[in-house]
């Protein structure tokens, strides 16, 4: 591979089985993939955070196969190119260094449900017609931090225009 070669970086979204009540639907599982054909054709690096909101969330790359090919794969956008020189290094470091969305729900043994928190200390959740602070997940974590934390540092090379 030379250091001139550019690999495309995809906005990937795959279906849930089970939807969050506390979120409007429909919502993914959203990634960011970077097709490297080093495993095969249509190969790369996810890019996400895993986890839940109950027990927080971390960073985690992992190598894939084409994620068109998973049965739960529901869209792929193609947001940038990124240069190989820079990966996958540099786009790791960042990652890592972008707080993964934290715990945000807790059981709550008055409504015997699983509900968002409004404070930790004490613990506190949210009368039912309270306004709530937004839950933060994957989307927002890829859309909100990822995506614009490495189009800042040059890593992904915007095509959206």
């Amino acid at each position: 591979m030379s250091t001139s070669t550019i690999y495309p970086v995809y906005k990937v979204r795959f279906k849930l089985s089970i939807q969050d009540p506390d979120m409007v639907p429909p919502r993914y599982h959203t990634i960011l993939f970077v097709q490297t054909n080093e495993q095969g054709p249509r190969s790369g690096t996810k890019h996400h955070v895993t986890g839940d909101i109950v027990t927080g969330m971390h960073y985690e790359p992992s190598i894939i196969q084409d994620p068109e090919t998973d049965e739960n794969f529901f869209s792929k956008e193609l947001i940038g190119n990124t240069r190989a020189l820079n990966y996958p290094k540099n786009w790791n470091d960042i990652l890592k260094s972008l707080p993964a969305p934290p715990k945000q729900k807790a059981f709550n043994r008055d409504t015997m449900k699983t509900e968002p928190v409004k404070t930790w200390e004490p613990l506190t959740f949210y009368e039912a017609d309270e306004p709530r602070r937004p839950l933060i997940k994957c989307t927002e974590w890829i859309e909100n931090q990822a995506v614009p934390v490495l189009i800042n540092a040059g890593l992904i090379q915007d095509t959206r225009g």
